[in-house]
C-alpha cells in the first residue's frame, strides 16, 4: 500500500473526525465560488445603470472574503492538527520515519481540500443563480436568471484555494518536526500558563474603552477630525478588549473563588477552574469574537440602513420628480411635452424657482466644507417666498417671516451639525462686502438637487432682491415638476435624462432613486453576505473549540462520574462555562457596534433613524448565536458522555 492510498484511507475512515473541518472547507468555498460568479453575471450587468462601478464593489468585497477564508481555514486547521497529535505521537512511537508523517499529514490534507474545492463549487455554481435572484429582487429587477458556470470564477476560486490549502497542507507537513515525542502525547493535557491578575491593567483596558467611546461624541466636521477619531477609535477598541479580557476576566473569576460559599457549592468550583485553566487561549478567542461580532453588526446595519432609508434619501436628494435650469427653449418645450404626453404619471405640480448663486465668507460660521477657502465658498439663496411655494407643492409646513438680516440654513447633505452650533452664525456675501445675514433657523426640507458644498440659505424677499443686484451674484431659474407615482416614471425619465447637460442641471427623482437602490442593493447583499460569513465564521471558532476542549476534558468528566456526579450536574458544568464563552465577547461586542454605529452615523455613513435597522440585526444576530450556544452544549455533553 502506497503512503497515498494510506492517506486515502485515513480520510475515508475518519471521516467523522474530519467532518467539521471538511465542512467549514466547503462552506468557505461556496461562498467564495458564488460570491465571484456574481462578478461576471450578464443579468446583474444588464439592469444596472453603473456596472462597472459596482464591479468594483464586488472585486473589493470578494478580496475580504479571500482573507478571511484564509483565516478562517487555517484557524479551523490550528484546532484539528491540535486534537491529531496524539495520533501522530503514536505513529511515532511505533517507529514510522518524521518525513513519512509528515508526508502522509500533507496528502490527507490536500486530499480533503481537493474534495471541498470540488464540492464547493458544484454547491456554489448550484446556489449562484438564487444568489443573483435574490441580488436582482433587492434591485427591484426580478428578471429571469439563466442557470450559467462562470469559468472565470471556477479559476479564480481554483487558484485562492490551492494557496490556501497548500499553505495549511505545508503547516501540516512540519508538524512532526515541531514537537518532541512527550509534548505530542501531552497535547490534550498541558494547561495554559494563566497570566498573573492585574487590577490595574484591566483598568487601563475599561479606560482606553471609556476613551473610544468618548470619541464617537465628539465632532468630526473634517476629513482629518474623522480620520484622526476613526484611528484612535479601532485602536482604543482593539486595546481595550485585550486588556480587559486578558486581565479583568481573570480577576473576576479569582474574586469568584473567594466567594467560598458560592464557589463549593455543586459544580463552581470544577467550572471556575476549568475556565482558569484555559484562561489565555480564551483571551484570544474572546478578543477576536468580541471585535468580529461588532464589526459584524455594523455591517449588517450598515448595508440594511441604506435599504431602509432609500426612498427618503432619493426625496432629499432630489426633492422634484423632474427639476432643471432653465435656459434652452428647446430642451422646455421638450420637457413640457414629454411630461404631458405621459398620461400615466400626470403632472400634479408646476413651479419656477428663482436662485442667486453667490460666494460666501463663512469666517463666521461654524460648518467649513472640505475643500474650499472659508472666505470664498459657493452658496445659493432663495426668496422665503419661493421657499414656501416649493414647500406647498412638496406637501410641507411654510416658514414663518424673516427679518433682513436673518435667514434660514437649508441642511447640507452628509451634514450633522445642530441648531445650537449654528443658531446666531453670520454669513456674509463676497469676501470684501459687509452684506452678510444671521443664522435664525436650521430647516431638514431642502428644495433644490444635490451639488457639493450644498449650503442654500432662505431669505426675505427684499433682502434676495438686493443681493441679486450685487456684483458677482449669478442668478438662475430653476424649473421644477412633481407628478403622481414618481417612483415608477422610468419611460419619461430615461427621454429627459438625454437632454442633461452641465448648464441645465438635470435631475431625477426616479434616477436618483434608481441609483440609490442599486448602491443599496448591492450594500445590503455584499455586507449583509459578509456578515453572515463573519456570523458563522465565529460561531463556528467557538464551537471549535469547545469540542477541542471537550475531548481533552473526557477523562476528567469521567472521574467526576466515579466520584458521584450526575448527569445532571455534568450538564449545568458545561452549560455554565460554555455560557461564559458565549455571553461575555457577545455583549462587548454589541456595545462596540453601537459606538461605531454612532461614530459612523456622526461621519453621515448612516442615518440619524436607524433604529428598526439596528433592532434587527442586533436581535437576528443574538438568535442565531444562541443556536450556536445550544448546538455547543449538546455536543459538547455528546462527547463527554461517550467517556463515561
Amino acid at each position: 500500500m502506497t503512503l497515498f492510498s494510506l492517506a486515502k484511507r485515513n480520510v475515508g475512515g475518519n471521516l467523522k473526525n474530519y467532518l467539521l473541518y471538511f465542512l467549514s472547507m466547503i462552506f468557505s468555498v461556496v461562498i467564495y465560488y458564488t460570491f465571484v460568479s456574481l462578478r461576471y453575471s450578464q443579468e446583474i450587468a444588464a439592469n444596472m445603470a453603473k456596472w462597472e462601478g459596482m464591479r468594483s464593489v464586488f472585486l473589493q468585497a470578494s478580496f475580504v472574503l479571500m482573507l478571511f477564508a484564509g483565516a478562517f481555514i487555517w484557524y479551523s486547521n490550528a484546532f484539528f492538527t491540535r486534537k491529531r497529535k496524539k495520533e501522530v505521537g503514536l505513529y511515532a512511537l511505533l517507529g514510522v520515519r518524521k518525513r513519512t508523517i509528515g508526508r502522509m499529514l500533507f496528502y490527507e490534507n490536500m486530499l480533503m481540500g481537493a474534495g471541498s474545492i470540488a464540492i464547493g463549487i458544484v454547491l456554489g455554481a448550484l446556489l449562484s443563480k438564487l444568489f443573483a435572484m435574490v441580488f436582482l429582487k433587492l434591485l427591484d429587477s426580478p428578471v429571469e436568471v439563466s442557470f450559467r458556470i462562470s469559468p472565470d470564477a471556477i479559476v479564480q476560486t481554483l487558484l485562492v484555494f490551492a494557496a490556501i490549502i497548500l499553505a495549511t497542507s505545508l503547516h501540516n507537513f512540519w508538524l512532526i518536526y515541531r514537537f518532541q515525542l512527550a509534548e505530542l502525547f501531552r497535547a490534550d493535557r498541558e494547561g495554559e500558563e494563566m497570566p498573573q491578575p492585574s487590577i490595574y491593567t484591566a483598568f487601563i483596558g475599561v479606560l482606553l474603552l471609556g476613551f473610544a467611546y468618548w470619541l464617537v461624541y465628539q465632532p468630526m466636521n473634517t476629513s482629518s477630525q474623522m480620520g484622526r477619531n476613526m484611528l484612535m477609535l479601532l485602536i482604543g477598541l482593539i486595546a481595550g478588549t485585550y486588556l480587559l479580557f486578558r486581565f479583568g476576566i481573570i480577576y473576576i473569576l479569582k474574586l469568584a473563588q473567594r466567594m467560598k460559599s458560592r464557589y463549593y457549592a455543586g459544580m463552581n468550583m470544577f467550572s471556575v477552574s476549568q475556565l482558569l485553566y484555559r484562561i489565555q487561549g480564551n483571551t484570544r478567542m474572546f478578543t477576536m469574537i468580541a471585535l468580529l461580532s461588532a464589526f459584524t453588526l455594523c455591517a449588517v446595519t450598515v448595508g440594511s440602513d441604506s435599504y431602509y432609508t432609500l426612498e427618503r434619501n432619493a426625496s432629499t436628494e432630489a426633492p422634484f420628480s423632474f427639476m432643471y435650469v432653465k435656459g434652452d427653449p428647446a430642451v422646455e418645450g421638450k420637457v413640457a411635452e414629454t411630461l404631458e404626453a405621459d398620461k400615466t404619471h400626470p403632472v400634479t405640480g408646476e413651479l419656477e424657482i428663482p436662485v442667486v448663486k453667490l460666494t460666501a465668507d463663512l469666517s463666521g460660521f461654524y460648518y467649513h466644507p472640505s475643500g474650499f477657502n472659508k472666505t470664498e465658498v459657493p452658496i445659493k439663496v432663495m426668496a422665503l417666498s419661493t421657499y414656501n411655494a416649493a414647500a406647498e407643492v412638496l406637501n410641507r409646513s411654510p416658514q414663518r417671516a424673516l427679518p433682513d438680516e436673518g435667514a434660514i440654513l437649508i441642511r447640507p447633505m452628509y451634514s450633522s451639525f445642530t441648531d445650537k452650533e449654528v443658531l446666531g452664525n453670520t454669513i456674509t456675501f463676497g469676501a470684501q462686502s459687509s452684506v452678510g445675514v444671521q443664522i435664525e433657523r436650521l430647516v431638514d426640507g431642502r428644495v433644490l438637487p444635490w451639488g457639493f458644498p450644498d449650503l442654500c440659505l432662505v431669505v426675505s424677499d427684499s433682502r434676495f432682491a438686493s443681493l441679486g443686484q450685487t456684483a458677482h451674484a449669478k442668478a438662475v431659474m430653476y424649473k421644477a415638476y412633481t407628478v403622481k407615482n414618481q417612483g415608477s416614471s422610468k419611460a419619461s425619465t430615461e427621454t429627459l435624462m438625454g437632454l442633461k447637460t452641465k448648464d441645465n442641471d438635470f435631475s431625477s427623482y426616479y434616477y436618483q432613486y434608481r441609483l440609490n437602490l442599486e448602491s443599496a442593493g448591492l450594500n445590503v447583499f455584499t455586507l449583509g453576505f459578509l456578515g453572515l460569513v463573519f456570523l458563522a465564521a465565529t460561531g463556528c471558532v467557538v464551537y471549535f473549540k469547545q469540542l477541542t476542549d471537550a475531548h481533552a476534558d473526557r477523562e476528567r468528566y469521567a472521574i467526576l462520574r466515579k466520584i458521584g456526579v450526575n448527569r445532571r450536574e455534568i450538564r449545568a458544568s458545561i452549560a455554565m462555562q460554555t455560557a461564559f464563552v458565549f455571553v461575555l465577547p457577545l455583549l462587548l461586542g454589541i456595545m462596540h457596534s453601537l459606538m461605531i454605529l454612532r461614530a459612523l452615523t456622526e461621519i453621515q455613513l448612516i442615518g440619524g433613524e436607524s433604529l428598526v435597522p439596528i433592532t434587527i440585526s442586533i436581535v437576528a444576530y443574538v438568535a442565531i448565536y444562541i443556536g450556536y450556544y445550544v448546538l455547543c452544549v449538546n455536543s459538547y455533553e455528546r462527547i463527554v458522555k461517550s467517556a463515561v
